[in-house]
């Protein structure tokens, strides 16, 4: 395998764990949703710390091995797909951050509602259903796909 064919797949690779570990955050989280009962909300918003290793890796790899593939390719970092992608890359990366300290929190009141009587409780129902927090984090999930057309379409490259 070329030098360019290692960069590409392990710029592949961080877009595949990136992608699959904030399909698993935003699966766990409407999950959340749909449930009463705050140990329930408590044990689905937990589970997300795991999809974060994923994400974290993939963060890293696409950066990395993608800013690399530019140089390798001969494309100009000056390009507009390359220009919004990174933009979006980081938009993607400060909403998520932001939704997800707010779905942390949620979690915390969750975990002391249970602890409580896990009783279903309006104050966790309009956490969960947060409109910031929501746009938040879909909006971050939109900017990952947008990224995803970007890299494959390549415009005015």
């Amino acid at each position: 395998m070329s030098k360019y064919d290692w960069l590409l797949f392990l710029h592949v690779t961080g877009a595949f764990l990136l992608i699959g570990g904030s399909v698993v955050a935003a699966a766990l989280s409407l999950a959340s949703l749909t449930r009463e009962r705050p140990s329930e909300v408590a044990v689905l918003l937990g589970l997300i710390r795991y999809g974060l290793i994923p994400i974290y890796a993939g963060v890293l790899l696409t950066l990395v091995f993608g800013l690399w593939l530019v140089s390798e390719r001969g494309y100009s970092y000056g390009s507009f797909w390359v220009i919004a992608a990174l933009v979006l890359w980081a938009y993607a990366n400060a909403v998520g951050g932001m939704g997800g300290r707010r779905d942390e929190e949620t979690r915390r009141l969750a975990e002391r509602l249970a602890a409580e009587g896990d009783a279903p409780s309006a104050e966790l129902r309009a956490r969960q259903r947060d409109p910031v927090t929501l746009f938040l984090e879909y909006s971050g999930g939109v900017a990952i796909l947008l990224i995803l057309v970007l890299m494959i379409w390549k415009p005015g490259a």
